[in-house]
């Protein structure tokens, strides 16, 4: 467990204070303690970890005050503002006479940040995804061939019958086969900036829904409130773009081993995807998710309902995938029920006409899940805009099959969660509920758009919300060719899938041993090529060879033979060969004990014919096992204490 630590914070107005804290603490929840020690607003004030402000600490829920190497008894400083710097002539809503362009209202409500966040300069540099930065320069237009009917020039010339389109064409996407729904989101930015301005007024902002801090016209909330610092209200609209247009799981396999889990138990589960984010081709602009492996987190798990644990190995399992050349790009969760067992089909609750998509409890979760995956954007205030974490559901369709079903939910519901405004509601599963302000919390109205009995357009209060306003959906597929990032194992035996003991299906040393068993030493780097198998080398204790995990990860990623028998020959990895050469795959089981022999002895008297001592972690053993109960590591020929 990680220790308490004592961490000083030292602001200009309020002199030095102490917070308790914990080195795996998240820093969005250090800020809380510090925003309630000091008495601050959401905005306007910045930590830094030096004096000389170089070191912004940001507020995430990913990032831990380990990350920015703050121990105990360490000096935080606090900047302060005035007021957060404004928008004027860039203002997105337009106000202060301000020059509007073509948006759509996810994109603005108001102009402040709820996070405590530096402003972005035009010049900062924001580190997008690579993908961004390929598609930023492409040229994404739809080049389209001469019409011989239509066409009266030359084989140069060209005309309003063939002159290429933009990748925002209205006209073009809905001639696709099938239709393409929603702009992908190089295409809305295009758009953006496509006009006479070439976007030079174009400034992305999140919308906040909190109070703006710092109005000393009138006492705080609930005290008070003013048309300066009051939020916008917010009126809901479809989301006319998406981040991804397409989510591709490399193969089958990826998610049978998902599926196994409900197929063995009943019970649903979730997983995290990790894989890349991709160009697609079959959408001008367009992003996809490839998946290539599937994490299953800490959980606890029923045939309806599903509970997400802490992962106190999340962050290792990300350096494993970012070795591996992966990120999340997900999470999927199974909504199964059997329908035929002689016939392997399922039922189908989602999608018709009495049912819903998604309920809202699970777009809040999606929510929380895309603003704690954040996409990084240069035309962004904030440096950061939407997310491409995506939402996978496997479900019945309409044939009773198995089938993937892909959405995201759009920035106005990232927002709404993120601020705390938007819970479910008890009894109907499609629709969300805004709450209603209270001494504790301002929110602002809601509203949607939707037609009365007569057809006419009226404006509606969001209590209740149908979450179909929040939704963005995408296809999730298989490829024809399958891809394989990690080699396949034909007629041999996975290993274990991590946090599934309550089915029993264990990761120890005794499962290395008989998975590495099925294998010839020339078959090393297929046997390395499992993500579930590279997480538990990594993250178990009992393993010595974290330290060189980066060369094994290189190995697998560029599958490259001879980087895997140079791990294979160092000295770590030659322990475990050594440590799995001793170890006896059958246990000898304990001898009987009838009626009328004498007992064992105690553990403090427990004589060498009855107790062994592991001489890897020092853990009593009883006689009877051929591995320590403790670590699993195999019984030492040497003498017993």
């Amino acid at each position: 467990m990680s220790k308490t630590i004592i961490v000083r914070v030292q602001s200009p107005d309020h002199g030095t204070k102490r917070i308790e804290s914990k080195g795996s603490e998240s820093t969005s929840s250090f800020l809380n303690k510090v925003q309630t020690e000091f008495g601050l607003g959401d905005t306007g004030w910045y930590l830094y970890t030096s004096r000389d402000f170089s070191i912004f600490i940001r507020n995430s829920r990913a990032k831990k005050l380990d990350d920015y190497k703050i121990r105990h008894g360490d000096m935080l400083y606090m900047k302060l503002e005035e007021r957060a710097q404004s928008v004027t002539s860039m203002d997105v809503d337009g106000a202060q006479g301000a020059v509007s362009f073509p948006s759509s209202s996810a994109d603005s409500v108001s102009p402040s940040s709820t996070a405590p966040s530096p402003p972005i300069s035009a010049g900062s540099e924001v580190q997008e995804d690579e993908v961004d930065i390929l598609l930023s320069k492409q040229d994404g237009k739809i080049y389209r061939d001469r019409n011989e009917q239509l066409c009266r020039h030359g084989p140069k010339g060209k005309c309003l019958h063939c002159v290429p389109l933009e990748p925002y064409d209205e006209q073009f996407l809905k001639s696709c086969d099938p239709p393409i729904k929603f702009l992908s989101f190089h295409s809305h930015l295009r758009k953006l900036t496509g006009g006479v301005d070439k976007g030079k007024f174009v400034n992305l902002e999140n919308i906040s829904c909190k109070i703006k801090p710092g109005c000393k016209e009138h006492p705080p909330w609930p005290g008070g409130i003013c048309t300066k610092c009051q939020p916008n209200a917010v009126t809901l609209n479809r989301q006319t773009y998406r981040h991804v247009d397409y989510i591709m799981f490399e193969n089958p396999m990826v998610a049978d081993r998902l599926l196994n889990y409900w197929r063995s138990t009943g019970n649903q589960r979730i997983g995290i995807l990790y894989g890349r984010y991709e160009a697609h081709k079959d959408v001008p602009l367009g992003i996809k998710a490839t998946v290539a492996a599937i994490y299953e987190p800490p959980q606890v798990n029923s045939p309806n309902r599903v509970e997400l644990q802490e992962d106190p190995k999340e962050d290792q399992v990300t350096e494993v995938a970012k070795g591996l050349g992966l990120v999340p790009v997900g999470w999927i969760f199974l909504d199964l029920v059997a329908d035929d067992l002689s016939k392997g089909t399922v039922k189908n609750f989602r999608g018709q006409i009495d049912s819903h998509f998604l309920s809202a409890e699970e777009c809040i979760m999606a929510a929380n899940f895309q603003n704690k995956h954040r996409n990084p954007c240069k035309l962004a205030r904030e440096g950061h805009f939407g997310s491409k974490f995506v939402t996978v559901i496997a479900t019945g369709d309409n044939n009773n099959q198995i089938h993937f079903e892909g959405y995201q939910v759009s920035n106005q519901c990232m927002a709404l969660e993120r601020d705390d405004c938007l819970i479910p509601t008890k009894d109907i599963p499609e629709l969300g509920y805004v709450k209603e302000s209270s001494n504790e919390q301002y929110v602002p109205d809601v509203f949607y758009k939707g037609k009365d009995s007569y057809g006419n357009e009226v404006t509606h209060l969001a209590r209740p919300l149908p979450v179909e306003y929040l939704l963005v959906d995408m296809p999730a597929a298989f490829p024809s060719d399958f891809q394989y990032t990690f080699k396949t194992h034909d007629g041999l035996s996975t290993f274990p899938v991590e946090n599934r003991e309550q089915m029993g299906e264990t990761q120890d040393f005794g499962a290395l041993v008989q998975y590495m068993q099925q294998f010839s030493p020339n078959q090393f780097l297929t046997a390395m090529s499992d993500f579930h198998l590279l997480v538990f080398l990594c993250t178990s204790e009992i393993i010595p060879v974290r330290e060189k995990m980066g060369m094994l990860l290189e190995a697998v990623k560029n599958q490259d033979e001879n980087l895997a028998l140079q791990f294979k020959k160092t000295e770590e990895w030659a322990t475990v060969e050594e440590m799995m050469s001793a170890h006896d795959p059958s246990p000898r089981q304990a001898s009987y004990v009838g009626p009328g022999a004498a007992p064992l002895p105690p553990i403090g008297g427990a004589s060498s014919s009855a107790m062994w001592t592991c001489a890897h972690c020092t853990f009593l053993n009883p006689v009877g096992l051929a591995a320590c109960e403790m670590c699993s590591l195999p019984h030492s020929s040497g003498p017993t204490v």
